[in-house]
C-alpha cells in the first residue's frame, strides 16, 4: 500500500511525507523489478578520501528511462534522501543511458567518474561474472524459484562483488522473459522457428550467443539496449527475448506483434556502488541510504513483480500469443539444457551451474 501511495504521489508531482520522514525508498532497474536486501559498504574511510563536500553528491547511471517506474522510484528516493539529510547528501541519476551501456557504466565506476549504477546481470558479469547465470536459460523461471537462488546464493555473489571493489547495494529483478517477435510471419513456437529471424542480442551478454549457437542456423544481431528501438523500427532485427515490462518502458512494445506465453528465464540486476566511494561518506550519510534501501526492500518487490505481470496482460491484449504445447516446450527446454552444459564448460563452473539446476528442479544428467 505504502509503494502504491508512493508511486501514485510521484505521478501527480508530490512525495508522501511519512515516506520521506521514515526512511524513503531505494531501488534498481533492470528493464524494472524487484526484491531485494539492502546491505551497507563494507569499504572504510581512508586517508585517500578527499574532503567531505556540502553537498555530497552521489552519481548513478541507469539504462532506464526516467518516466519509467524504476526512473519513478528514483526520484522519490533522492527526494527521500535529500529530505532525511537536510540537503547534505544528493543523488544525481543519470537515465536512458546518458553514461553508455552497462559494461560503460562499470568503467566509469571503476575509474572514479560514476559512483553507482542500476545495472542488470549482463552489467554485473562486468564485475563478477557467476551473477548472470541466475539467467541460465530454462532453469528460475518464477519469482519464488529466483528468490531461493538469490537467497541462496548471495553470500557468494557478495563477496565477489565486494572483492572486485563495488558493494552490492541491493538486489533487483527485471522481470520474467518472453520471447517477442515482429511479423504475422515470424511465429516462433520451437528453437528452430529463430532461424528464420532476426533476434537481437545484447552485446555484452554471454549466455545469449551460445543458445543461438547450440539451436544452429541463426544469426542474431548484437547491439546495446538503446539501440534496440531504432533497429525494430527499421525491422534490422525481428525476435527478442526480455521481460514484458522492458519491453513495455522501453516503448519495444508496439514494433512487436506476437509473444510467446512460455516462460524461459528470468532478468535481473542489482544496484552498486564503488565501495571506496561509499567508504568514504560520512556515516550519517552512509547510513541514510542504508536506512532508505530497507525501507524499500518488501515493498519494490511486490511491486515489480506485479508491473511484470501486469505488462504481460496489456502486451497480450495487443499481441497474437503464441501457445507453446508439450512437444514445444520439451524441445525449448532440450535446447537449452544443451546451452547450459556448453557454459559450464568454461564459462560458468559446473558446480554453479547445478545448484541454480538443483533450485530450478531440472534435470542435469
Amino acid at each position: 500500500m505504502v509503494f502504491r501511495t508512493v508511486i501514485r504521489a510521484t505521478r501527480e508531482g508530490a512525495i508522501d511525507r511519512r515516506l520521506i520522514g521514515g526512511g524513503a525508498l531505494a531501488f534498481l532497474f533492470g528493464a524494472a523489478a524487484l526484491a531485494f536486501g539492502f546491505a551497507p559498504s563494507h569499504a572504510k574511510a581512508d586517508d585517500a578520501c578527499p574532503a567531505a563536500a556540502n553537498p555530497e553528491v552521489i552519481t548513478i547511471g541507469t539504462l532506464a528511462p526516467k518516466q519509467s517506474i524504476w526512473g519513478q522510484v528514483f526520484q522519490v528516493w533522492a527526494a527521500a534522501v535529500d529530505k532525511k539529510s537536510d540537503s547534505k547528501l544528493q543523488l544525481k541519476f543519470f537515465y536512458n543511458g546518458q553514461q553508455g551501456d552497462e559494461g560503460g557504466m562499470v568503467g566509469k565506476m571503476k575509474s572514479g567518474q560514476l559512483d553507482g549504477a542500476a545495472i542488470t546481470a549482463v552489467g554485473l558479469s562486468k564485475i563478477y561474472k557467476p551473477v548472470l547465470a541466475l539467467q541460465l536459460p530454462g532453469t528460475l523461471t518464477s519469482w519464488d524459484l529466483l528468490g531461493t537462488a538469490q537467497s541462496q546464493l548471495h553470500g557468494d555473489f557478495e563477496k565477489g562483488i565486494n572483492d572486485a571493489g563495488f558493494s552490492l547495494v541491493g538486489w533487483g529483478n527485471v522481470g520474467l522473459a518472453h520471447f517477442f517477435t515482429k511479423g504475422s510471419g515470424n511465429i516462433v513456437k520451437r528453437p528452430d522457428d529463430l532461424k528464420s529471424t532476426k533476434p537481437y542480442m545484447w552485446r555484452d551478454d554471454v549466455i545469449t550467443p551460445v543458445f543461438y549457437q547450440v539451436v544452429g542456423g541463426i544469426t542474431p544481431v548484437p547491439l546495446n539496449v538503446t539501440e534496440v528501438l531504432p533497429n525494430l523500427k527499421l525491422s534490422a532485427v525481428n525476435a527478442l527475448n526480455a521481460p514484458a515490462l522492458a519491453v513495455e518502458s522501453l516503448q519495444w512494445g508496439p514494433e512487436l506483434d506476437n509473444v510467446n506465453d512460455a516462460v524461459t528465464g528470468v532478468a535481473v540486476g542489482a544496484l552498486v556502488f564503488n565501495s571506496k566511494r561509499l567508504g568514504c561518506l560520512p556515516g550519517d550519510l552512509r547510513g541514510i541510504l542504508t536506512d532508505t534501501g530497507k525501507f524499500a526492500a518488501t515493498a519494490l518487490g511486490d511491486k515489480v513483480q506485479n508491473e511484470d505481470t501486469a505488462a504481460l496482460g496489456r502486451l497480450e491484449g495487443k499481441m497474437n500469443v503464441v501457445k507453446l504445447g508439450s512437444d514445444d516446450q520439451a524441445a525449448w527446454n532440450a535446447q537449452f539444457k544443451a546451452t547450459r552444459t556448453r557454459l559450464g564448460q568454461g564459462t560458468f563452473s559446473t558446480d554453479l551451474i547445478h545448484k541454480i539446476e538443483d533450485i530450478a528442479g531440472v534435470d542435469h544428467s
